[in-house]
């Protein structure tokens, strides 16, 4: 049987190359007062670039086994594991509330505690529900479905959580100069909250390694908690002051993790053979 070789340098130049090209032109347009159609357009081709780059990844990588793994990472329900996702969606509504806690010691509004009136952003008049859900399911396809075990065929989940975290963060960066973007609004408002953006994308790739791996590599329970934690980041009133003190809990979150499952993050018994044997033929 011969193991599929990953090559996770040329998947992630070529996805950050083609996203940023999209993106960047994309904020080109956003400038111009007959550029938004084009900037729509070309903000979702760039969305699409990791799930349609792993796909053909996948789909002319001449391994049956990788195809089939592909499949049931995204449709097999049997491996999901229920109290990990919940676990995962009641340590980050902890993790709202604490930052919103400690926040009010620095003198941010108590209102923080309800709703959102509506969404910090919005994308040519789009539902922002229905863009928060198409950024999970596209992203998970992409970065779940090659991205991050193409590095986890060659390091621990650890190491493979803070190489993703950076790429990610990387992958983002157009983003701030797109108009009417979340990340453009709060780059308008200090550069300070668009550091703690890049900041907070290292410890949730810790998160996200944690749900991906304890539901056995599943991309729809990672659709599901990044669906959950983009609305409660956007539903919940948080300041972004607050979101500097979540950022900062999100660390020792991470570390906690990582401390109370050790073997997940430090073994290497999958390096080298990611797909578990008993998917092989």
């Amino acid at each position: 049987m011969t193991i599929y070789k990953y090559r996770p340098g040329r998947f992630y130049l070529i996805t950050l190359a083609s996203t940023w090209v999209l993106w960047f032109a994309a904020a080109f347009a956003s400038r111009r007062e007959s550029g938004f159609v084009a900037a729509m357009v070309l903000m979702m081709l760039g969305l699409f670039v990791p799930t349609v780059t792993a796909f053909l990844f996948v789909r002319f990588s001449g391994s049956p086994v990788l195809r089939r793994d592909y499949k049931e990472k995204l449709c097999g329900y049997f491996r999901i594991n229920p109290l990990n996702i919940l676990g995962g969606l009641a340590v980050f509504t902890a993790l709202i509330f604490a930052s919103i806690g400690i926040s009010l010691l620095f003198g941010e509004p108590v209102s923080q505690f309800g709703f959102a009136g509506g969404f910090s952003f919005s994308i040519g008049g789009m539902p922002t529900l229905f863009v928060l859900l198409l950024t999970a399911v596209f992203e998970e396809l992409g970065w779940r479905g090659y991205a991050e075990d193409s590095i986890a065929q060659y390091h621990s989940w650890f190491s493979e959580s803070i190489i993703f975290g950076f790429l990610w963060a990387a992958w983002h960066i157009p983003l701030f100069f797109i108009e009417g973007t979340y990340q453009a609004n709060i780059l308008e408002m200090s550069p300070l909250y668009m550091i703690n953006f890049f900041a907070g994308m290292m410890p949730l790739g810790f998160f996200f390694t944690w749900i991906y791996v304890g539901n056995n590599r599943s991309i729809f329970a990672c659709s599901i908690v990044h669906f959950a934690v983009n609305f409660l980041q956007e539903q919940i009133n948080l300041t972004q002051n607050t979101k500097c003190i979540e950022t900062v809990l999100l660390f020792f979150v991470a570390a906690a993790i990582v401390a109370l499952n050790r073997d997940m993050f430090f073994e290497k018994r999958h390096v080298g053979n990611i797909i578990p044997a008993d998917k092989q033929p």
